[in-house]
């Protein structure tokens, strides 16, 4: 029956500033979903509270696995990690001093993926050839685009049932933003991998994505439930196509 993550009327924030309002969303198993919005739209919070770094003042956000229910609002971090929950992070957040071969190694840090590592890091290197003939090479020296491969590598060590994708573009120039993007869409074509990918590029998003949410100043103020439906939208033409 696959995965599934749903998020229903979140409201979230930083002490007194609330950044979410009533947010609700849907991830489908195998399944692309892009959360479309420019900076400071709340997209990376809503990302945060999957993840369980912050933590919803209401609302409910949970998996549905083979048909069970697992609530995810009030668990760690790690513990949402174990359930097979991944992020790739905004800025990969890679260290820097370690070599690109340790950096993979520590993606695989949760106990259900320990048993398969020599199997994951040979699908690593399958999936991005650069980092197998950089394995002994410093991650904080590598270029932009080599960097946020590894950040991705790392995140399917864990072997994970859901992505996770903070805005992947970010700092990249637009060549590499959609070799990027492209690999991300070829590991959920033959992964059947189940991803919600936070994003403001929205022509290199829509590449990949089955359907997506548009998200203003904390509130989902559009579902297109293709990518037609999105670019068809007013919202996105104001803010995206420049129309």
């Amino acid at each position: 029956m696959g995965n599934r993550l749903v998020v229903r009327d979140v409201q979230a924030g930083y002490g007194a500033v609330r950044v979410l309002h009533g947010v609700s969303i849907e991830v489908n198993d195998a399944e692309t979903v892009v959360l479309l919005g420019t900076n400071g739209n709340g997209k990376s919070t809503l990302i945060k509270c999957v993840l369980g770094i912050v933590r919803p003042d209401a609302g409910e956000i949970f998996l549905e696995v083979d048909g069970q229910r697992i609530d995810l609002v009030g668990k760690p971090p790690e513990e949402i990690v174990n359930l097979g929950v991944t992020l790739v992070p905004e800025g990969r957040r890679l260290f820097p001093k370690l070599t690109v071969e340790e950096n993979l190694l520590l993606g695989a840090y949760r106990p259900g993926a320990r048993r398969h590592i020599d199997r994951n890091l040979a699908f690593c290197f399958e999936t991005f050839p650069i980092l197998r003939s950089r394995r002994k090479q410093r991650a904080g020296s590598m270029s932009g685009g080599e960097q946020q491969m590894l950040a991705i590598g790392r995140a399917l060590m864990a072997a994970p049932a859901i992505l996770l994708v903070d805005e992947p573009s970010v700092g990249l120039a637009p060549v590499l933003v959609s070799r990027v993007i492209g690999k991300i869409k070829e590991l959920k074509d033959r992964y059947q991998l189940t991803v919600l990918m936070a994003e403001q590029n929205f022509n290199q998003a829509t590449k990949i994505a089955d359907r997506g949410y548009i998200i203003v100043h904390g509130r989902i103020e559009f579902e297109g439930h293709s990518t037609r439906e999105l670019s068809e939208n007013e919202l996105v033409k104001k803010y995206y196509l420049g129309v």
